[in-house]
């Protein structure tokens, strides 16, 4: 994205940044959505009209009649009061106010540069509205797979609803580092070993959503075994090669275990190629990226140990955006693109 106007430029930049902060807290806010069990408490899809939340008794009971008659209160919380159910509500409705919002603070900002530069020099930006709008349809698809049938939304649609919010982020972090950094490095990694380390650590929230949706986390809450093996004694490995693995909570948590193992064996391969090629430019950020994936490794077998805590649950969350973005910042150092001045 080249752009001449530097004041523009600065303008685009600080929205931006804007952007990455809220839709950051937006993830997190997702995850206390799904670690409270909150997600299904409003059962409509109200695009307008439920950007307020409920102002009197009539709209609380309105909402509350609409969540007894799915199977998350038949089956599971029949003896749930109306204080009880508002704490799940203000979670959910809290998730999808800034779901708007975030449409909101993107497309105006959007409409005022476009007016100023024209479209063509704000595709990739396009791109990134799509798909919060596109985030936003997944949202309720996920949601409506938990009214009927279920007690809880499908771990298959919460994953993809996850990704695609890392997937905004990390573009958005890469069009702000293409307005703020210049690089000059003649010296680089072979591209497709940065890109693919990123590609394993979305495939690890792909797996970690897995777990959250199915609360895998919850058993076997022993490290470096699980239980008293290396593989789950519930289990026979022949089923590790079956479809099936990725709906069965033990198996799950143990590629969540393994692929985390394998991201740091990949990781170090990376950091020894960095400093035995004298990659200086490089120095910082790969150890950037291990310092978080040492912290999100380190939270993750805290999180398993205590049963999945909300509070250990929800920083290994949030250590997840940070590695994730130190990891697009090192495939950005050590892309070819050509940047603007």
């Amino acid at each position: 994205m080249y752009i001449e106007n530097n004041i523009i430029k600065n303008y685009i930049s600080f929205w931006l940044s804007l952007m990455f902060w809220v839709i950051s807290i937006m993830i997190i806010v997702g995850g206390l959505t799904r670690l409270t069990d909150s997600g299904l408490s409003i059962t409509e899809w109200q695009l307008f009209s439920g950007f307020l939340p409920p102002l009197n008794n009539d709209d609380w009971n309105y909402y509350f009649n609409l969540y007894k008659k799915i199977p998350e209160f038949t089956e599971q919380n029949y003896s749930m009061t109306m204080q009880e159910f508002k704490v799940i509500f203000w979670w959910e409705w809290a998730h999808r106010f800034l779901g708007r919002l975030i449409g909101i603070l993107f497309l105006l900002p959007l409409l005022f540069f476009t007016f100023k530069l024209g479209i063509k020099k704000l595709l990739n930006l396009y791109i990134i509205f799509f798909l919060i709008c596109f985030q936003g349809f997944i949202g309720w698809y996920m949601v409506s797979s938990g009214l009927v049938d279920r007690v809880d939304v499908s771990h298959f649609r919460l994953s993809v609803h996850l990704i695609i919010a890392f997937l905004i982020i990390s573009l958005i972090l890469w069009n702000y580092l293409s307005l703020k950094i210049n690089k000059n490095i003649d010296n680089k990694l072979n591209f497709l070993l940065p890109l693919f380390f990123l590609f394993l650590i979305f495939c690890q929230i792909v797996i970690g959503a897995f777990v959250s949706g199915m609360d895998a986390g919850q058993i076997y809450n022993s490290w470096p075994l699980m239980g008293s093996s290396y593989f789950p004694d519930d289990n026979k490995i022949i089923n590790i090669f079956k479809l099936s693995a990725f709906s069965d909570p033990s198996l799950v948590q143990f590629m969540h275990r393994n692929l985390a193992y394998l991201i740091l064996v990949f990781y170090f391969f990376i950091l020894i190629k960095v400093y035995r090629e004298k990659l200086n430019n490089l120095f910082l950020p790969i150890k950037v990226v291990g310092f978080f994936l040492i912290i999100q490794i380190f939270l993750g077998i805290l999180t398993l140990i205590y049963g999945a805590q909300i509070y250990l649950a929800s920083m290994h969350q949030l250590s997840s955006i940070f590695l994730v973005s130190s990891s697009v910042y090192l495939l950005y150092l050590n892309s070819n693109q050509q940047l603007s001045s």
